[in-house]
């Protein structure tokens, strides 16, 4: 097993009425998640709205994690950006800190080439003596690391693992740990020899997806396919708004969302309701 985990947790962040940052119910959620199935946390990532927190938000709240983490867990920060010097700050500073590692996506909106990148990753690792997640996902950073390149990345010492989001490129890379960046290549993932998933389900499903890392693959299949609507629905809008919709519904609110994101209009918590309810995961 990697030792940043299995079934890792997209965290979101939780606020308060005024949409400040909730502790409270982020450190009461950290441990929610530990004790159904998560043995790792993504803080400050997209899920966690990363984007629309300050640099000293996102600092605080990796700290918060750190200093809160439950036993035999692993905190991985976000610390990607589209501007290298960003990255370097925050990944600087989430070791400093303590973080087991840090997520870092390339730098997206700027689309820097094939040598860029390359060069980017490299300014990066030097910050850190901490394992380093690649983040593939082209629908938002407008990029495609391939996974030619991905291998040439792994080369880079602290490039340890790849949080891979496309699923046209889902495969093993010598040198990096695989980790599923999408729910529902969970189950691929593994049967590929990959270590896991860095989930969004696992706010709701956490003992399946624990129970799916050691399944006979036949096993495997069946709470994969039970758990496909699930994935569709947490889709049916941009993440994060699905999950905390459906955190509301079963009883464990977070909090809205910072805008430009908002909250489920009607249909969308309707859909997300209906799916909730055939799984069984709304309360009495």
């Amino acid at each position: 097993m990697s030792a940043l985990g299995t079934i890792i947790t997209a965290v979101v962040t939780p606020f308060r009425d005024d949409f400040s940052v909730d502790e409270d119910a982020f450190v009461a959620l950290l441990q929610h998640l530990a004790d159904n199935g998560s043995d790792g946390f993504v803080v400050a990532g997209t899920t966690g709205e990363g984007s629309t927190l300050s640099v000293e938000e996102h600092l605080a709240l990796v700290e918060l994690a750190i200093r809160e983490k439950p036993a035999g867990t692993s905190i991985i920060a976000n610390a990607g950006g589209n501007d290298t010097r960003e990255s370097i700050h925050l990944t600087e500073r989430a070791t400093e800190l303590g973080a087991d590692g840090t997520l870092n996506v390339v730098g997206y909106y700027n689309r820097p080439n094939r040598r860029g990148i390359v060069a980017h990753y490299r300014a990066v690792a030097a910050a850190t003596d901490k394992p380093i997640v690649l983040y593939n996902i082209p629908s938002r950073s407008t990029l495609d690391l391939d996974n030619e390149l991905l291998a040439e990345l792994a080369q880079i010492e602290h490039v340890d693992a790849v949080k891979q989001a496309n699923n046209a490129n889902l495969a093993l890379v010598d040198g990096l740990t695989l980790y599923a960046g999408n729910d529902d290549v969970l189950a691929r993932t593994l049967d590929l020899g990959g270590a896991g998933g860095i989930c969004v389900v696992s706010h709701l499903t956490g003992p399946l997806l624990r129970e799916m890392v050691d399944a006979t693959p036949e096993r495997r299949a069946e709470i994969d396919a039970r758990l496909q609507p699930l994935y569709r629905v947490l889709g049916v809008t941009t993440n994060p708004i699905p999950i905390k919709a459906a955190l509301d519904l079963v009883g464990r609110p977070v909090g809205g969302l910072r805008l430009p994101m908002i909250e489920a209009d009607d249909a969308e918590r309707a859909q997300i309701r209906a799916v909730l309810a055939d799984l069984g995961l709304l309360p009495a």
